[in-house]
């Protein structure tokens, strides 16, 4: 379950790419003229007369390319299948699961062009801050429903789906820590994962964050985080292992900062599995949803992000433990699952969200102090 950092090696995403590249050929964002199809601008469904206009120029299309997207990650697998069975006419592409957002503007440079390009990005916001030449503007019509602060206001990238950090623990082995100091004790020796590098994937970019606000500091600086992770990783205690839900099962990674819906996602292949988040403050995050500018199946890619901020895809982010962006407008229609609303654990009382100026800051100077600090 793990993007790994969000999800891989490095060396392996190289050859990933490079096999890509060899097997794509010109690009279907341009017609035989050369010119770019009008899906390709489109802002909005009304660019292109309404959305049965967007339908049928994706079935047309007939093709999406997805990357980065693990079925077993805030239920993508019942979101694919569920496109799937509506537009049988879009053939989908999962490219590299197991990708990084890092890794997924990468392989869309090294596409670039050609129709095996990613249409669409699935990025934590520090990478999707850093790559917005690379993204198309897009307003999905539910578009006034999602938060300001959640959104790039040309639609650039947009929020979807979110969560709190936790650390998920196998009960079975250890007590549950109630606090972040807890996990620099003897006991948590040789233990402790964090999903992924924090300069190239979302989730642990998010670990740093909330070590962060747990030690007293605040988001403008990142590094009372860095310096928890410093200690920890002195103590012996931080396992530098990508955590995937096969490490998890055979007990190499007993102990993970991760996003809550991932760690409580961990008890279908540990029982004993527990997700705790820590009292005081709380660090919430969205991964973001964006287009690739260059996407080969521009109709497709503008249908895919309709579809994902629908009310019955924004319940089945809820069904995957995720808190879908757009829950406090669908509460208000009442078109949200109430009894999965309900079973969300429940929230800090003190919650903080990173701005896109503190997670432009903090992937900085993560860039700079982090391989130093955990070497």
């Amino acid at each position: 379950m793990s993007r790994m950092s969000r999800r891989r090696a490095a060396v392996l995403a190289i050859t990933t790419i490079a096999a890509l590249s060899l097997a794509g050929c010109a690009t279907g964002a341009e017609n035989a003229s050369g010119e770019k199809p009008a899906a390709a601008t489109a802002k909005s469904v009304s660019d292109l007369g309404g959305f049965a206009k967007l339908e049928e120029a994706a079935k047309a299309e007939g093709a999406l390319n997805v990357i980065a997207l693990p079925r077993d990650w805030a239920n993508y697998g019942e979101i694919l299948d569920l496109f799937a069975q509506r537009y049988p006419e879009i053939a989908i592409t999962e490219q590299s699961p197991d990708f990084s957002s890092a890794e997924e503007i990468t392989a869309a440079k090294t596409n670039e062009g050609l129709d095996t390009a990613p249409d669409v990005f699935d990025l934590g916001l520090t990478v999707a801050l850093q790559n917005t030449d690379r993204f198309a503007p897009y307003k999905v019509q539910t578009w006034d429903d999602i938060p300001a602060e959640l959104k790039e206001p040309t639609g650039l990238f947009v929020g979807d789906y979110g969560g709190y950090m936790s650390v998920g623990y196998d009960s079975a082995k250890f007590e549950a820590p109630t606090q972040l100091t807890d996990l620099l004790g003897e006991k948590f020796r040789g233990s402790v994962a964090i999903n992924g590098d924090p300069t190239q994937a979302g989730a642990a970019f998010a670990a740093v964050g909330l070590a962060t606000v747990q030690s007293g500091g605040k988001l403008d600086d990142f590094q009372p985080g860095i310096d928890f992770f410093s200690k920890l990783d002195k103590a012996g205690n931080m396992l530098k292992l990508d955590v995937t839900s096969a490490t998890v099962a055979s007990g190499e990674t007993p102990v993970v900062f991760d996003w809550d819906y991932l760690n409580a996602a961990h008890t279908a292949d540990v029982p004993t599995w527990k997700t705790v988040v820590f009292d005081g403050v709380g660090y919430a995050g969205y991964y973001n949803q964006a287009i690739n500018a260059d996407a080969p199946h521009p109709a497709a890619a503008r249908l895919w992000q309709e579809f994902l901020y629908s009310d019955e895809v924004q319940n089945l982010w809820l069904k995957g433990g995720a808190r879908p962006v757009r829950m406090e407008a669908m509460t208000t229609a009442g078109t949200i699952d109430a009894d999965l609303a309900a079973k969300l654990p429940k929230a800090p009382a003190d919650t903080v969200v990173p701005t896109e100026d503190q997670s432009t800051k903090a992937g900085t100077l993560l860039g700079k102090e982090w391989a130093a600090a955990v070497q």
